[in-house]
């Protein structure tokens, strides 16, 4: 056992050059040495084993408001406490994000999005496909594209919009947006990402109510609508609340989405021989993304606070005590698991999801990509808690056979956003 202290959740972020270049290497230890360890700077339990990590997501109980947390709970603590001077939006949409919300006003606002955006969500496949084609189009007659913005950065905030019912002529704005936003989750932003912060939300908040008081007046065939009408046929919802989840599910199915594509181009350009598997046999696409959310889950880590006193892996937690744990470690943590394998099954990640109802799939032909392309070796991008983020401090630079794919680095600007969605997959 090192005489080095173990790592805190302060050192489990981007901004630590170790952690960037190989977070296995820190959270492996964590595991191996205390695999349930006490961050007093932090004022949380941080949790790395596989077992610990699937029961308490799977503990319903579990209460996600950081209001409960104890005043020790500084990370929690401080999403309370914190105001943003010159953000315009009310209380009650403000407090209503349902990835903060318990019993019995998480199921309250949850049963109903669920029920129309499964709706929505079934009848989709088309125009994910017309999306992706869109995008994949104009690409076939380049001999190299930044795969990252050419693609994984457009497709996502795209689909999700049209599903929305954004008007397509603001997708661009939404994008700077969602990337600004995020920004709220950032203790490192500067006084210029502040002020992007501030005129982000309040520029999405402020259309997101316009266009909410239009499908009230003239519905169409999109997701506002669809929300617009349960309201008006008595579900407990204000407009506060349906607009605080539809931001969240613009911003947060982006930005992850975005994350996903990233790190799959990454792995498979980095494990050719699993490429090759998955070229033989595209049917096994779906077991593929799986495979890709548990080996490099665009989630982190994610957070609850503790319903009362009782043990985890053997360790005593008292009732209001935060917790977070690991999902990059807790996936790759068994070793029948740790090879990547688009065969393999049992991500952790996927199964925090669909413990909570929600879960996220990947059907469109983004497998189009790699069907064309040459699986060349390519530099190790600097990793931002995973392998190749959206806005973080890699892009991943695709190309048609008989070209070298390379990879970039970015600005510290890029490092410090990608700290504003580490602290965004915690859940928090």
């Amino acid at each position: 056992m090192s005489d080095t202290p173990l790592p805190g959740v302060f050192q489990l972020t981007p901004m630590n050059p170790e952690f960037n270049d190989d977070p296995h290497r820190l959270l492996d230890r964590l595991r191996t040495e205390c695999p349930v360890h006490r961050d007093t700077q932090a004022g949380t339990f941080i949790l790395t084993r596989h077992a610990d990590v699937r029961s308490m997501l799977g503990d319903t109980t579990m209460w996600r408001s950081p209001e409960r947390a104890e005043e020790a709970a500084y990370i929690q603590r401080a999403l309370v406490e914190q105001r943003i001077e010159g953000i315009r939006m009310s209380e009650e949409e403000a407090r209503s994000g349902i990835l903060l919300m318990d019993e019995p006003d998480h199921m309250r606002i949850r049963g109903p999005f669920a029920k129309a955006l499964y709706k929505r969500v079934a009848k989709c496949k088309p125009l994910v496909q017309l999306v992706v084609d869109q995008y994949l189009a104009p690409l076939k007659s380049q001999p190299t594209f930044d795969a990252m913005d050419a693609f994984a950065l457009r497709v996502p905030i795209d689909v999700i919009a049209r599903i929305l019912g954004v008007d397509e002529g603001r997708l661009t704005e939404f994008r700077e947006w969602s990337e600004g936003a995020i920004l709220g989750l950032n203790p490192f932003r500067s006084p210029e990402e502040t002020e992007f912060l501030v005129r982000a939300t309040n520029a999405m908040s402020q259309y997101m109510g316009e266009l909410m008081d239009r499908r009230r007046a003239e519905p169409r065939d999109d997701l506002v609508s669809d929300m617009m009408t349960l309201q008006a046929e008595g579900a407990p919802l204000g407009d506060g609340e349906i607009s605080n989840n539809l931001q969240g599910l613009l911003i947060g199915g982006n930005l992850t989405t975005t994350d996903l594509i990233g790190n799959a181009l990454w792995l498979f350009l980095t494990h050719p021989e699993e490429l090759a598997k998955l070229k033989a046999d595209p049917s096994l696409i779906n077991s593929a993304v799986e495979e890709v959310l548990r080996y490099e889950s665009p989630v982190d880590i994610t957070g609850r606070i503790a319903p009362r006193d009782m043990e985890i892996g053997g360790c005593p937690v008292r009732q209001s005590q935060s917790l977070f744990a690991s999902i990059h470690t807790a996936s790759t943590s068994r070793a029948r698991t740790r090879r990547m394998s688009p065969s393999a099954a049992g991500c952790i990640s996927a199964s925090a999801r669909r413990s909570h109802g929600w879960r996220r799939r990947s059907r469109s032909r983004a497998s189009s990509l790699p069907s064309r392309a040459r699986a060349s070796p390519i530099p190790t991008p600097n990793r931002n808690g995973g392998r190749c983020r959206s806005s973080g401090a890699s892009r991943t630079w695709w190309s048609p056979p008989g070209k070298r794919p390379r990879a970039t680095s970015s600005t510290s600007g890029g490092l410090r956003r990608a700290a504003a969605r580490h602290a965004h997959y915690c859940g928090l």
